[in-house]
C-alpha cells in the first residue's frame, strides 16, 4: 500500500488532523510534517529492535525512538512515568499490573486494519474453538475494556483494547543435548540432582515462578487448583522445594537478560535451564548443540502488545494507529517468526516469508533448504524440522500464561528471600 494513500485515510480519521484534511493540500502537509514526529517506544529487549526503527523510518516517514529495558523496569515506567513513553511495548500480564493506574489509553479496534485476522488466543481466549484455556493471566482476559477511561477488563471483546498483539511464544526448558547425552521430557528434571551446579533459572519473579510451579506439578509434589494464581500456600510449599535444591547446589546461576542465558548455555557451564527462543537460536547460530525442548506437560506462554500513553493525541497518536497498522501488515511478523517467535497476525507474514520459512517455523515441516534467522546466521539445515513443531502443536499444548497473582507482593517477597538465599 502506497504511503500517501495510507496517511490520507489516517489524517481523514485522526481529530486533530481533520481540519488540515479539508485543504487539497492535506496529504503533502501530512508528509512533511510526520517526518518530524518521534515516537518514544519502550519493551522489553524481545522486540525493541533497532531493525524495525529503520524500517519504520523508511516505510512510514517518522522517527522511533527505542529503549530497551528489563521486565521489572518496563513495569514500573509504564506504571509511574506516563510523560515518559508514547508507546509501552508490554507482556499481558505486566498490563494486569500497569492499566488500573489509569498510564494507557483504550485503543479503537476499527482503526485496526487486520483486526478480523488477529488469532483468537487474544481474542476469545481460544487458539481453535475445541481449546481450553490455559491457566495464569491470558492475554484475553486483560485484553479488552469497555470503553475509554475504564481501569476494570471486560470479559469478552468489545471494540476497545488495552493492548494491540503484537508476538507471542510457547516458553519451555533450553537443553544441551550433546552434554547431557539422553531425552529430556519432563520439566521436573530442571532439579534433577544430575545436573546439580549446571541448571539454571531466570531472575524475574513473575515468570521464574510458573516456571518453578511446572516443575513442581511434574514431579508430583503440588497439585495446583491455578498456577497462576497460587495461594500463599501454595508459594510457601513451592519455595520450600527450590530453597532446598538451591542449598544443595542445584543452579550455576540466576539470569536476568538474554545475554546471559545465552552464554550461560554456549559456554556448557549450564545443560538444562530457563530460555527464551531467541536465545536458543542464538547458541545454534554459533554452531553449538541447543533445543527448545518440548515437555510432556506442555508449555508456559507469555504474549506482548503495544499499549498508547494516554499522553498521546493529535497527529502522533494518528502516527501511532499508522505504526500499529504497518507492524500487523506481515513485515515485523517476518521478522519474528525468523527468530522462533510468532506474529498476531499470521496470514499476513507468511508474505515476508518463503515457502521454506514458512514451513518450518510455521507448519512444523521439513526444511527443505537451509533456514537461517534475520541476520543471515544459519539455524537449521535441510531435513530438519522445529522442537516441538508446528504453530497448532505448540500453541495447542499450553498449560499457562505469564501471570500476576493476587498474593503478588507475597510472591515477590519470598522470591527475594530465594535469591538471598
Amino acid at each position: 500500500m502506497s504511503k500517501m494513500r495510507y496517511s490520507r485515510r489516517a489524517i481523514l480519521k485522526g481529530g486533530a488532523a481533520a481540519a488540515a484534511a479539508s485543504t487539497l493540500s492535506a496529504p503533502m502537509i501530512w508528509a512533511q510534517e510526520i517526518k518530524d514526529i518521534t515516537l518514544r517506544q519502550f519493551g522489553t529487549g524481545v522486540s525493541n529492535l533497532n531493525e524495525v526503527a529503520a524500517k519504520v523510518k523508511e516505510d512510514l516517514g517518522f522517527s522511533l525512538e527505542m529503549t530497551a529495558l528489563d521486565s521489572d523496569s518496563v513495569t514500573q515506567r509504564a506504571a509511574t512515568q506516563p510523560d515518559s513513553f508514547d508507546i509501552a511495548d508490554i507482556e499481558y500480564w505486566i498490563c494486569k499490573k500497569v492499566w488500573p493506574t489509569g498510564n494507557l489509553q483504550a485503543m479503537d479496534t476499527s482503526k485496526i486494519k487486520n483486526y478480523d485476522k488477529i488469532v483468537g488466543i487474544f481474542r476469545s481466549g481460544k487458539l481453535t474453538p475445541e481449546s481450553e484455556i490455559a491457566q495464569g493471566t491470558a492475554p484475553h482476559s486483560v485484553g479488552f475494556v469497555d470503553g475509554p477511561g475504564a481501569t476494570k477488563f471486560a470479559s469478552e471483546e468489545t471494540g476497545w483494547m488495552t493492548l494491540i498483539p503484537t508476538i507471542y511464544n510457547a516458553d519451555t526448558l533450553g537443553i544441551r543435548p550433546d552434554l547431557i547425552g539422553r531425552p529430556i521430557n519432563n520439566w521436573s528434571e530442571l532439579l534433577n540432582p544430575e545436573f546439580k551446579g549446571k541448571a539454571s533459572i531466570l531472575d524475574i519473579s513473575s515468570i521464574g515462578i510458573m516456571d518453578m510451579a511446572m516443575v513442581c506439578e511434574s514431579m508430583g509434589e503440588i497439585q495446583y487448583a491455578d498456577k497462576g494464581n497460587m495461594t500463599k500456600e501454595e508459594i510457601d510449599a513451592t519455595f520450600a522445594i527450590f530453597t532446598e535444591a538451591k542449598k544443595n547446589g542445584q543452579f550455576r546461576a540466576f539470569w536476568k537478560s538474554f545475554d546471559e542465558s545465552v552464554n550461560l548455555m554456549a559456554s556448557g557451564e549450564v545443560v538444562i535451564q530457563s530460555m527464551w527462543s531467541p536465545a536458543i537460536t542464538a547458541v545454534k547460530s554459533r554452531g553449538i548443540p541447543c533445543v527448545y525442548q518440548p515437555l510432556e506437560e506442555g508449555y508456559r506462554s507469555w504474549g506482548g502488545g503495544i499499549g498508547l500513553s494516554k499522553s498521546l493525541s493529535g497527529m502522533e497518536l494518528d502516527a501511532a494507529y499508522e505504526y500499529i497498522n504497518w507492524y500487523l501488515d506481515g513485515w515485523v511478523g517476518g521478522f519474528l517468526m525468523r527468530q522462533g517467535y510468532y506474529s498476531a497476525v499470521p496470514e499476513t507474514s507468511k508474505n515476508y516469508m518463503s515457502e521454506n520459512e514458512w514451513g518450518y517455523w510455521f507448519e512444523g515441516k521439513e526444511a527443505s533448504d537451509e533456514i537461517t534467522n534475520p541476520f543471515g546466521d544459519v539455524l537449521a539445515k535441510a531435513g530438519e524440522t522445529r522442537d516441538g513443531g508446528s504453530f497448532y502443536d505448540r500453541m495447542g499444548a499450553v498449560a499457562c500464561w505469564n501471570a500476576v497473582m493476587d498474593e503478588n507482593q507475597y510472591m515477590v517477597r519470598k522470591w527475594n528471600e530465594f535469591i538471598a538465599a
